[in-house]
């Protein structure tokens, strides 16, 4: 008789819950996060974090500062063929890392300005996350100032989530953050020679 009772209670806040609307209390705020560490998986973070947000009805501006537009990825496709509510936007040269004594310094701080301003100007144009993908990266490599990230973290519309990626984050940037994690990399294929995957790695 308990039991049967017991289940009738269980079974009437079931379909009390789904009678009534989850409301947030005011506001949503938006918080930061990092990833960073010498791990693979902070961009495969990110690409998972803004799926899951523009299935909530998210609009998601996603900024490649690396990535040039030319190369491609997986994101790339998805993104601008399946998933209308994220922008992806991509810069025209890679990190110095991978382009040696070739690099064309000038060419790549452009670059990364430019890109830095398109999310200033446009970050609360109505986006609810922005992901700067390997800003930190910029950062360290003296293409942007840690100052102007934090202003722009300080100047941002209240609700507006933000995501930042790359190696070596700065402690400043740390200590302004709400969610930081590090992908430690403990093994990788590449040291076995084998190189980037399609589908897996990009």
């Amino acid at each position: 008789m308990e039991d049967k009772t017991a289940k009738k209670t269980i079974e009437k806040t079931i379909e009390k819950a789904r009678e009534e609307p989850r409301r947030e209390k005011g506001p949503r705020k938006g918080l930061v996060h990092i990833y960073t560490g010498d791990g693979k998986g902070k961009t495969t973070a990110s690409v998972g974090l803004a799926v899951r947000a523009a299935g909530w009805g998210f609009n998601v501006l996603f900024v490649q500062f690396f990535k040039p537009e030319s190369d491609p990825s997986g994101e790339k496709e998805i993104f601008r063929k399946n998933i209308r509510t994220i922008e992806l936007v991509r810069g025209n040269v890679r990190h110095p890392c991978f382009t040696g004594p070739d690099t064309d310094a000038g060419a790549v701080k452009r670059s990364v300005r430019a890109m830095f301003e398109i999310v200033r100007a446009r970050a609360n144009e109505g986006f609810d996350l922005v992901i700067l993908d390997e800003v930190i990266g910029a950062i360290n490599a003296g293409f942007i100032e840690i100052k102007e990230v934090l202003e722009f973290l300080d100047g941002r519309k209240e609700s507006l989530e933000v995501v930042l990626t790359g190696r070596d984050a700065p402690a400043e940037l740390v200590r302004r953050s709400d969610y930081v994690t590090e992908m430690l990399n403990i093994k990788h294929p590449y040291d076995l020679g084998i190189m980037a995957r399609a589908g897996i790695d990009f």
